[in-house]
């Protein structure tokens, strides 16, 4: 019997099946093209800097940043799945967080004068319910007249802008209550070392009991498992940016001066040699956090979530299967209107003032951060994690051409460029894909 050697595999062979593999742990090879870009824009950007980049206190600051982004992100993933795009988010956080400033600063001090309480609460309750009263209009028109979102957002952009204008006449409206300034993060907006540790072993837990809890799911009910290495490392990956992410907090310490501040008004002695005081995690990157693992969930396992990515998949099949497809799509853009509330709230504290110019090109980099996190434009594909990591990406760029001196217009055309780019590499795997 003559024994037959199998033939070597073909280099398109040894693509397919590494494309198999991690089709297999269910990992997208975009995301892992997404974590290598960012590595490569922060070792260049830090040597570009003399080591700048990569300090403790920058990368505290980049996350801030990152914050209001990586919010309205979230929503824009929703969006866009669905087909759609919504060009006014910047416009829209301008005149929220206008609105924001105008009730904080004039309004309510007259009814129960100032630093009261409250103040905080009714703030961010407004900004959120006031912008999902927009996307909700803005929706409607939409799915019920119809009008291309394009043409209905196109016109949100020059509405909101011009009305953030008319609430105050182009007025600057400051100082905000100090309870509602720690959601823009600073000294007032950091947690501290012990309750960031705190926090961020819950995280580990929680990554590693949902894992848990997922595998055992898919167990009982004869589902796929992935290998339990795969679970293990996707784990260990997690609970390893959780860790790195509360240590680079901690490490920034609180300027001298605040700090002596801080220990004296707690009856403290400032010692001669000073002390190390962490900021800690920041509450606008908490909120960030928080609304993101929500939007995850929202999108994963609840019914709506399932109904807007079919209406993205294929709207007619969606209608025949009963979905109230245009009841959905005015909900997902009035979601996407109170995520501009919260985010208008955290760059309104962040400024400590509600300016004309706040929010402004914001939707430019929204879009861009959900594109580059792997949502399609042609709709029907799009994660929160990933829609989060582009926000990242995009503020990096922007945060290390600052640091390095590049002037705003070429700032704009990097931007720009990556967007472009970012689009291209989504028709290319879909190509791939097909």
């Amino acid at each position: 019997m003559t024994e037959v050697t199998p033939a070597p595999a073909s280099p398109a062979q040894e693509r397919r099946s590494l494309s198999d593999h991690l089709r297999e742990i269910e990992f997208d090879p975009r995301m892992i093209g997404m974590v290598a870009a960012l590595a490569v824009i922060w070792l260049g950007f830090n040597w570009l800097s003399d080591g700048a980049f990569l300090s403790a206190r920058n990368l505290w600051n980049l996350l801030v940043q990152t914050a209001s982004i990586a919010v309205m992100a979230c929503g824009m993933v929703l969006v866009i799945v669905t087909r759609n795009i919504d060009l006014s988010v910047g416009s829209m956080l301008g005149f929220v967080g206008m609105v924001v400033g105008l009730v904080q600063v004039r309004l309510l001090p007259g009814v129960w004068g100032f630093e009261h309480p409250a103040t905080w609460l009714v703030s961010l309750a407004l900004a959120i319910g006031l912008g999902g009263l927009v996307g909700l209009m803005q929706g409607a028109l939409i799915a019920y007249l119809a009008i291309p979102s394009f043409i209905v957002t196109l016109g949100g952009l020059l509405v909101w802008r011009g009305a953030a204008w008319w609430v105050t006449q182009g007025q600057t409206i400051a100082p905000m209550d100090s309870r509602f300034r720690p959601l823009g993060g600073g000294v007032d907006g950091a947690i501290g070392s012990t309750a960031s540790w705190a926090i961020g072993v819950a995280l580990c837990i929680a990554i590693c009991g949902a894992a848990a809890l997922i595998r055992r799911r898919r167990k009982r009910f004869g589902f796929v498992l992935r290998p339990l290495w795969a679970e293990i490392l996707i784990a260990a990956l997690g609970c390893g940016a959780v860790i790195a992410t509360v240590m680079m907090a901690n490490a920034y310490a609180l300027p001298a001066g605040i700090a002596r501040r801080l220990v004296e008004a707690k009856g403290g002695t400032w010692p001669e040699g000073g002390l190390f005081i962490s900021h800690g995690l920041a509450v606008p990157v908490l909120v960030a956090l928080a609304v993101g693992i929500a939007m995850t969930f929202l999108a994963k396992r609840l019914r709506f979530g399932r109904y807007v990515f079919a209406i993205g998949g294929n709207p007619e099949a969606a209608q025949l299967s009963g979905v109230n497809t245009r009841k959905v799509l005015m909900l997902v853009f009035g979601l996407m209107g109170a995520l501009v509330g919260i985010s208008a709230c955290i760059s309104t504290a962040r400024l400590n003032a509600a300016t004309n110019s706040a929010g402004m090109l914001d939707e430019l980099y929204v879009i861009a951060a959900a594109v580059i996190g792997g949502t399609s434009l042609a709709g029907g594909v799009g994660t929160i994690a990933g829609a989060m990591l582009g926000a990242l990406v995009m503020q990096s760029l922007q945060s290390g051409m600052v640091l390095i001196g590049v002037d705003a217009p070429l700032q704009n055309i990097v931007v720009g460029i990556v967007l472009v780019v970012a689009v291209w590499l989504d028709g290319v795997y879909r190509k791939r894909l097909s």
